[in-house]
């Protein structure tokens, strides 16, 4: 890794006068994008973003409603400007899309005081990276400013342009929605029609949620999110469809209170992501860079695939529950999975509903105190398996599903973790399904963020990494705290399973590769070989060909992938190879080629290896593409194992139709491939070592 340097250029605009209203411009390394920031005649601080010399961004205004005697935002003038430019800021990534990322920016901090009494002082920073910018609030401690309720923040994003959009609705409660694709004139979250199939969602004003993902008439491509979001709620986006403009609406409770915080205190980041190609939005790395570094050592953990006793729950061969007659995590069964694991070089096994409480777990009456996370059902020996497991090469993923009743989970946690490590566990699984209980709260208002980080830094002080389900967004903290290591956050598969609308469309995760994914790993359990569900869901299915389920193993990125199905699905198949062969911890990622909703191509190398591997998805339409093999190193020869679709497969009439060929490639080859409707193709580059 390259030596850390980090150049610090401080310099003062202002020496005597206070008066500095004159604009100044900041731009990125490359000067491809520009920010603007001054203040109003009115005194009201704003900001411009240009792109290749085109606005993207128009005058936008900055501030907060906070409690009836501070409520206004205006009357500021600038006192001065520090700027920051950092070169050379190559760090590692423990686990990750990449080993190596690059840390560049040009950043300014603009320091803003109030006119008149009581001559509140306020600080707006700004870090501007090839990739985009972010830009967050410093609200200095000092007199008038130290307890502050939040009922809004107004941060504004002039668009002045009709855009495309992918978007989901600003649900206060799940992120769990199918994305539309509209113009930004025509968003109407509030009509948006969402079945959940877990809860009713809460869509308190026509806002949507982030990553929000645009195209512009120009071709080219911006997201919306935010960055190291800590003690503060979630953002969504209300839209005016009307001039254009989005303002952030941040997630509150039943008070209409939006957060609560003590002064000295930083917001966290507004980010705008900014690209010539769909496929830029996956490969930047700005909203980790926008996050502390990591402040705990995780070389304990290891990225890994693993199996569950658990799509047998979603299709209703199993139970969670111990008194159903199908219980699904008994002893007997666990080491049926375990023993495959094992055979076919599957790292851990999840198991879920193993501890007491399923009978009584949801609903709408009070789960407080409903789960035992320390105390096994009878026919589930946790000990035994555990042993079993360990003897047979295989880890163990622990479960804890909340119930969404956070304090019992907080109430237990030590004692949970402590059970975790004198059995040698090191990953957990955390569920959080239901309305949140205390009543009031929300899954992504302030109280929760608090929630959810409590678990991962007590977490982090046991050794134990979290794959987070019903969480709150990603925002980058996996920078900081590493034993983050995925969350599901979406529409994930097993809606395929059980949704009364007959599940994910096949243009779903072509665009989740460019909204949700946006945001960080996902586990979305990918590899459903039983497209048809029969006899089990005869009015669901799995709505992609076989070889599209490959290709997400390579597309949605995770450190921990899923081999979801089951044992008999799985047992024999020829291509069932892939995922034994795929790898799940990355030196390179790069986006070969792919439009928002339609397709998308990822080639990956594997960590520690010369191995590499490619995924490719279309949606409804078929589509031809073409790899040019130029990633492979150069002298040196690969076998190309190609699991692509049959000549007539189609996602809905014959999904299950397959080819697999092997060739021989080299750093000058091409290879061509036919995508059928709902299809997708996944290779494994394998160096020759003859």
């Amino acid at each position: 890794m390259k030596n850390r340097i980090v150049f610090l250029l401080l310099i003062l605009l202002l020496s005597v006068s206070c008066k500095l209203n004159t604009f100044k411009w900041i731009s990125s390394p490359d000067h491809d994008i520009r920010v603007k920031v001054n203040v109003s005649k009115g005194g009201a601080p704003y900001y411009i973003v240009k792109y290749q010399k085109h606005t993207v961004i128009d005058t936008s205004y900055l501030g907060f409603e906070f409690t009836s005697d501070t409520k206004a935002f205006s009357g500021f003038e600038i006192m001065k400007r520090s700027f920051t430019l950092q070169r050379d800021g190559d760090w590692e990534m423990p686990w990750g899309e990449q080993r190596y990322v690059e840390d560049n920016f040009n950043g300014m901090i603009v320091y803003f005081r109030e006119i008149e009494s009581p001559y509140r002082n306020i600080q707006l920073e700004f870090k501007i990276y090839n990739d985009g910018l972010g830009f967050r609030y410093i609200l200095p401690k000092q007199e008038g400013l130290n307890d502050l309720v939040i009922l809004d923040e107004k941060t504004e994003f002039n668009l002045k342009a009709d855009h495309e959009v992918w978007w989901i609705p600003g649900d206060w409660d799940i992120y769990e929605h199918l994305y539309s694709h509209t113009k930004l004139s025509e968003i109407n979250a509030i009509d948006f029609q969402v079945l959940s199939g877990l809860a009713q969602t809460y869509i308190p004003y026509n806002a949507v949620n982030t990553p929000l993902t645009m195209k512009t008439k120009r071709g080219h491509y911006l997201s919306f999110h935010e960055a190291n979001l800590t003690n503060y709620p979630g953002m969504t986006l209300k839209v005016d469809t009307l001039n254009l403009k989005l303002t952030s609406e941040l997630v509150g409770n039943s008070q209409d209170i939006k957060a609560v915080i003590k002064t000295p205190f930083k917001t966290p980041w507004r980010t705008i992501q900014l690209a010539d190609r769909a496929g830029d939005l996956i490969e930047s790395t700005m909203i980790l860079n926008l996050n502390p570094p990591a402040i705990i050592d995780v070389s304990w953990f290891k990225p890994t695939k693993y199996m569950g006793i658990w799509w047998d729950m979603h299709i209703g061969t199993k139970s969670w529950d111990y008194a159903s007659g199908r219980h699904g995590a008994t002893t007997e069964y666990a080491k049926e999975y375990i023993d495959f694991c094992a055979k076919n070089g599957i790292g851990a096994l999840l198991v879920e509903g193993w501890n007491t409480g399923w009978e009584h777990w949801f609903g709408d009456f009070n789960r407080e105190g409903v789960f035992d996370f320390v105390t096994p059902y009878p026919d589930y020996d946790l000990k035994e398996v555990v042993t079993y497991a360990k003897s047979k090469g295989v880890e163990i993923i622990m479960h804890h599903e909340t119930s969404a009743a956070p304090r019992t989970y907080a109430e237990q946690m030590d004692t949970a973790y402590a059970l975790m490590n004198d059995l040698g566990i090191s990953v957990v699984k955390t569920g959080y399904v239901g309305k949140i209980i205390p009543k009031g709260e929300y899954h992504h208002g302030q109280w929760m963020v608090n929630q959810y980080r409590l678990a991962i830094t007590k977490a982090a002080k046991a050794n134990i990494a979290i794959n987070a389900h019903e969480p709150i967004k990603d925002t980058g903290i996996r920078r900081t705290y590493p034993n983050a290591i995925s969350r599901e956050g979406l529409r994930g598969q097993e809606f395929n399973a059980w949704s009364p609308d007959g599940g994910n469309p096949p243009h779903h995760l072509p665009t989740v590769a460019f909204t949700r994914m946006l945001a960080g790993p996902i586990d979305f359990t990918p590899g459903i070989f039983d497209i048809k569900l029969n006899p089990y869901k005869p009015n669901n299915q799995i709505n992609t060909t076989l070889a599209h389920q490959l290709a997400l193993y390579v597309v949605i990125y995770s450190p921990i992938q899923m081999a979801p199905d089951l044992i008999k699905n799985y047992d024999g198949h020829p291509a069932f190879q892939f995922i034994r062969d795929v790898a799940v911890d990355w030196d390179k990622t790069h986006i070969i080629d792919g439009e928002v909703g339609e397709f998308v191509t990822i080639i990956r190398k594997e960590r520690d290896s010369n191995n590499w591997f490619l995924g490719s998805i279309t949606n409804e339409e078929p589509r031809r593409i073409n790899i040019q093999c130029d990633f492979l190193d150069k002298y040196k020869k690969y076998t190309a194992i190609i699991y692509s679709d049959g000549k007539n497969a189609h996602w809905s009439n014959n999904p299950t139709e397959y080819e697999i060929d092997t060739v021989d490639v080299f750093h000058r080859s091409d290879i061509s491939l036919n995508l059928a409707p709902g299809g997708g193709c996944a290779i494994s580059f394998v160096l020759w070592d003859k």
